[in-house]
């Protein structure tokens, strides 16, 4: 038995048409219901359920529509595509629309037969949305048959969030809490990664040597490494960590065939050993090349891209030979971050309090230099652990007297320095932060230090006393700036280091900060999910009244990964990070991609008398922002000098707490080692800005051009259209259903519980939030319809009890709101409820498309037909697992002048602007109906035209699918592009100059 039906073509069965689709067999053909979506594809038995050919059925001249319809009818079509024609055939099926500069790293991944890259786009760029688009193409396009995302645990919710909901890719986590669910559900000898095909790892659970090799037997055919400058050694000193994560990745390199992407702002941390150890696992000879010759800059370009802000805040330009700038793009950056520091000076108790510290501090780490190396050591971290909690809070520093220090169970000086150092240093490690904001020093059994508890204990009953703003001037400080910055509208995130700290501040906040700001706390207690549902409590808290705010406090477990901008938008420092570019990443959660204010602000707490904080302020931090300023990109400050440095601080303090006949010599010669080893790490940070300078010149993005990207770009957007169409469509097709529309765009209206702009009650110039254009939609009272279509993707309640629908004109949205893109759900669902409405006459309620409409207006000289005009086609893609068989779609603008045997045929921008064309007078219906009624009729003259335009059409599907992957031969050999015939007239519009619209529909006989 044959099959009798081809790919692409039309059957109907089950009392509807349907589109073949190339997993039909003989016995079962595989169908999506013509203009459904690929949830709605079924199986169907030809020898049980009646199957026959179809075509599509013209549309009657009795629907006629008005002058718009035509518009409405086209975007609800190509919004609704989920099978797009092009070479990148996930982009009509994904939830998100990609910024031209992304499509960068996609396009290079296509040319490659084995994709092995490394994206480095700085912070808040995109780098999981170009991930993401890779892998989604990957999958659309056959080349792997599932991914795994290695990635803190922190970040693995996070991850599979956005997989989801902007890829729609499912993915399993597989975490330490997970694992035992998953294998419990295994068969015998089965691995969970062979039973799951997609899923989200972390990466410290999968280095362990029991899951390791069963997940390098079985890893998927892509993998994605997130933070991945944390798995690479740079020598024997790299942490046991960082060389576990690392064999594991090279491991998993070592398959030639897998598909691997490792994603990192920070590729390059100052240590070329490590940079070449990173660019190894994507190419072996990479780790070697000679990176100042050609042939090396070439290699690298290739599998290399990284982009600092400046380079993609308008990508598209005249320059880069687009001619216009239709395709120019502005990406939604803040456009700079307002830094402000503020002083303090301790209270007289906690001044003492302090000096008491230090000179215990001294004690120890003086008689511990008398016993040995390791004592040595282990004082010096318990020490630096004490001052850093006693700055941070009386809660972090009582905490930290009543336990002892973990090095303190180190069995050797080395051993101290690896416990200790994490534990008082800020590492950049994403992994290291989970559980590390608890106060130093912490452990469980919570036994003192050996000869020193009446002290100890002493010490934190006094730093006990001192909670609360009226002893201690920093929490009373922080209640005054935000209560500024409350009152300018912001939206503030405090940064605490340690889960004591943070604890105390909200809790002390409560009911300072007036009582329309809600106060929430998010520390690494919470699991991961528990840390997004408490943002997202207090968001919808704060949401319920547009004037509240909402003030959230957290530690560094929220520093890195985290999307923040859609919530809060200034950041405030009230711990200062002994490594800069901690700083630069609590600021980064909330200056991204998406921020609504221009300008963020960010606020730095210091003390001027306590010894550290003005030091490491002044030679840290401060020169960390003039060298962001200086080149737009963050500098890693070099690791070496920055620990001199801070121990050299730490240093001069502790001989504070010696003798005083003692302070005088040794203090003055601490201070120049200080100033010595501040200057020497000056001279490192430059020379590391100049290599880093010198290295984004040399590794700048040169495989891809603008060009290039342009002309993809500009093929996307023939086929699924520009954000202005959907802009306009929803808009008006909204209002067509009596839908509520209120405008918010330039500071009109209030906000909504998600909306990260201050809303009503924000200082002047403080901006609403809200871009122009914005706006909210109340479809209550919109057809059954329409709000059963609505209710899976924004929620059935919120649909019938009135509740606005937030619009927003930037594609980042928060929780709760829809974005103007073609590819949002709720778009979707408009665009799909609009074109089944006009396609079924039937329908109840009112149908803002309509198939035919005949419009008298000036925007004519003489009769024009536009016809809308459906083609399907069968694509055959080569790919590693064999070819693979396509069926897309493509929606095209027809027009031509004059009766349909003598047509005179119009270009693609003439027949386009017919859509903006004008009713000047109404049409008499009868005439109209007519009119329609011969150009339907004689249809069958234009087959011809219709089918070659499907032919070029075609041609030009197969040309652009080589020229995406036209560096390997093999990745092109058995390309196939075929129309599918007849292709289907969805829509037919007469358009009758004004002043001979009777005469000509009148006419008995047929002319020009």
């Amino acid at each position: 038995m044959t099959l009798t039906y081809s790919a692409g073509s039309l059957v109907t069965a089950r009392g509807r048409e349907w589109v073949v689709l190339p997993e039909s067999a003989p016995d079962m053909l595989v169908l999506r219901p013509l203009g459904g979506s690929d949830d709605d594809i079924a199986a169907v038995f030809p020898a049980f359920e009646e199957v026959a050919g179809a075509e599509f059925a013209p549309p009657s001249p009795t629907d006629l529509g008005d002058a718009r319809a035509a518009g409405l009818l086209r975007s609800a079509l190509r919004i609704g595509f989920r099978s797009g024609a092009g070479p990148f055939r996930s982009l009509a099926g994904i939830a998100v629309e990609p910024r031209a500069y992304q499509l960068v790293p996609l396009l290079m991944a296509l040319r490659q037969k084995t994709v092995r890259m490394l994206i480095s786009d700085d912070v808040g760029i995109g780098k999981t949305v170009e991930a993401g688009l890779i892998a989604s193409e990957l999958l659309a396009q056959g080349e792997t048959r599932g991914l795994a995302v290695l990635c803190s645990p922190a970040l693995a919710e996070q991850w599979q969030a956005e997989l989801r909901t902007k890829f729609g890719i499912d993915a399993e986590l597989v975490l330490a809490s997970t694992v035992s669910r998953l294998e419990r559900g295994l068969e015998l000898g089965q691995s969970l990664f062979d039973k799951h095909p997609n899923v989200v790892v972390s990466t410290d659970f999968i280095k362990s040597t029991r899951h390791r090799d069963d997940f390098v037997r079985h890893c998927p055919e892509l993998v994605i490494v997130d933070e991945a400058h944390t798995c690479v050694a740079a020598d024997d000193n790299t942490s046991a960590q960082n060389q576990l994560r690392y064999e594991l990745l090279r491991r998993i390199a070592a398959a030639e065939d897998r598909h691997l992407l490792l994603v990192t702002a920070t590729p390059h941390s100052g240590k070329e050993s490590a940079f070449r150890n990173l660019l190894g696992l994507v190419r072996p000879e990479l780790a070697t090349v000679d990176m100042d010759s050609p042939r090396g800059r070439e290699l690298l370009a290739r599998h290399f891209v990284q982009r600092k802000r400046a380079d993609i805040r308008q990508y598209l330009t005249k320059e880069d030979g687009l001619g216009d700038d239709s395709l120019a793009e502005r990406t939604a950056f803040p456009s700079d971050r307002y830094f402000k520091d503020e002083t303090y000076k301790l209270s007289p108790a906690y001044r003492a309090l302090l000096e008491d510290a230090i000179a215990y501090a001294s004690e120890r780490v003086e008689a511990a230099g008398e016993q040995g190396k390791r004592e040595a050591r282990i004082a010096w971290w318990s020490a630096i652990a004490l001052l850093r909690s006693l700055v941070s809070s009386p809660r972090a520093a009582a905490q930290t007297l009543r336990t002892r220090s973990a090095a303190a169970a180190a069995a050797s000086a080395e051993e101290a320095d690896r416990l200790g150092a994490p534990l008082t240093r800020d590492s950049a490690d994403n992994d290291t932060l989970e559980g590390l904001d608890v106060a130093p020093g912490a452990e469980t059994d919570g036994t003192p230090v050996e000869g020193a508890g009446a002290r100890l204990a002493e010490l934190a009953e006094r730093a006990a006393a001192l909670e609360g703003p009226a002893e201690d001037v920093k929490l009373k400080s922080l209640i005054k700036h935000l209560k500024a910055l409350l009152a300018d509208g912001y939206h503030p995130i405090v940064f605490c280091r340690y889960i004591p700290t943070a604890e105390y501040v909200a809790e002390h906040l409560e009911g300072k900060l007036g009582a329309r700001t809600v106060v929430k706390a998010v520390t690494g207690t919470l699991s991961p999910q528990q840390r997004v549902e408490r943002i997202e409590e207090l968001a919808a808290e704060a949401g319920q009244d547009t004037a509240a705010r909402r003030v959230l406090v957290a530690t560094d477990c929220l520093s890195e990964g985290v999307n923040l901008q859609h919530w809060f938008d200034a950041v405030v420092h009230y711990d200062l990070a002994w490594n800069p570019t901690r700083h630069d990443q609590r600021e980064g959660r909330v200056d991204r991609y998406g921020q609504k204010r221009d300008e963020v602000r960010v606020i730095t707490l210091y003390g001027s008398d306590n010894g550290i904080d003005g030091k490491v302020l002044e030679v840290l931090i401060k020169k960390h922002r003039q060298i962001r300023k200086d080149l737009g990109i963050s500098v890693s400050v070099p690791d070496e000098s920055s620990t001199a440095v801070t121990d050299a601080i730490v240093e001069w303090l502790l001989l504070r707490g010696q003798q005083a006949e003692q302070e005088g010599l040794f203090g003055l010669e601490a201070l120049e080692a200080l100033d010595a080893k501040a200057a020497q790490l000056e001279t490192d940070w430059k020379s590391a800005a100049e290599q880093e300078t010198t290295s984004r010149s040399k590794f700048a993005q040169r495989a891809i051009h603008p060009e290039e990207v342009a002309r993809e770009v500009a093929a996307i957007r023939d086929t699924l259209g520009r954000a202005d169409e959907v802009q306009d469509f929803v808009r008006h097709s909204l209002a067509a259903l009596e839908a509520h529309v209120v405008e918010l765009g330039d500071g009109a209206g209030t906000g909504t519980g998600s909306s990260s702009g201050s809303g009503a009650g924000s200082a002047p110039g403080s901006g609403s939030g809200f871009a122009s254009g914005d706006f909210t939609a109340e479809v209550s009272g919109t057809p059954a319809g329409l709000r059963d279509a609505l209710a899976p993707v924004v929620g059935a309640g919120l649909v019938e009890n009135g509740k606005p629908i937030p619009f927003r004109t930037t594609s980042a949205v928060a929780r709760g709101e829809a974005a103007l893109v073609r590819t949002d759900p709720v778009v979707g669902a408009l665009a799909s409820h609009v074109l089944n409405a006009a396609l079924d006459t039937q329908a109840e309620g009112r149908r803002p498309a309509r198939r035919c409409g005949v419009i008298t207006t000036t925007a004519v000289t003489a009769r024009t037909t536009l016809l809308l005009v459906r083609y399907r086609f069968h694509l055959t893609l080569p790919s590693r697992q064999g070819e693979k068989q396509l069926v897309a779609e493509d929606a095209r603008l027809l027009a031509f002048q004059g009766a349909p045997k003598n047509a005179a045929w119009l270009t693609q921008d003439q027949a386009l602007a017919l859509l903006e064309a004008e009713a000047s007078e109404n049409t008499d219906p009868y005439f109209g109906e007519r009119t329609m009624t011969r150009i339907l009729d004689q249809l069958t003259e234009i087959t011809a035209h219709l089918e070659g335009y499907g032919e070029d059409l075609a041609s030009e599907l197969y040309d652009s699918h080589r020229r995406v992957r036209r560096a390997s031969d093999e990745i092109v050999r058995g390309l196939r592009v075929t129309a599918q015939k007849p292709a289907d007239v969805l829509g037919a519009y007469v358009y009758l100059p004004a002043t001979t619209a009777a005469a000509v529909t009148a006419a008995p006989g047929e002319h020009a």
